[in-house]
């Protein structure tokens, strides 16, 4: 089975392109920190290219920047072609089948704001999916039991 799920920023924003049939292209690179810490405590990050076709990659180009956090899904696929100097090199990038924008636009647009520098990786995210809501008025009479 070749599935891969990363979740992770937009390292770069996302370059649309069309081939000559119309079918829409987009490519970008999705930074995803590792679980553990190095020696110096400090988190890795490993940094992984992907391709996004048709109407997803439309609607992913449109909805998502640089420092969006996003959940992708796919495959890996390996190919390979010749440089200029004749040789033969393999490049390897997770085809997207399908994605999950983890953010709302004012959560994403707050983040790319608050960036005081280049390091998109260095801000703390609020994981609580709870937080950010409108507080409910809820009273023993509206519960059925």
């Amino acid at each position: 089975m070749n599935r891969v799920v990363l979740v992770g920023r937009l390292a770069r924003d996302v370059e649309l392109r069309y081939t000559q049939s119309g079918t829409a292209v987009g490519s970008f690179s999705i930074a995803v920190d590792r679980r553990r810490t190095n020696q110096n405590g400090e988190r890795e990050t490993d940094f992984f290219n992907a391709t996004i076709w048709q109407k997803a990659a439309e609607n992913f180009a449109n909805f998502t920047h640089k420092g969006a956090r996003v959940a992708i899904e796919g495959r890996l696929q390996t190919s390979s072609y010749q440089n200029k100097e004749g040789q033969t090199v393999f490049k390897t990038e997770v085809i997207v089948e399908s994605f999950d924008l983890l953010e709302t636009k004012a959560e994403s647009e707050s983040y790319k704001q608050g960036q005081n520098n280049n390091d998109p990786f260095s801000q703390p995210t609020n994981n609580n999916p709870f937080s950010g809501g409108n507080e409910m008025n809820i009273t023993d009479d509206d519960l059925p039991f």
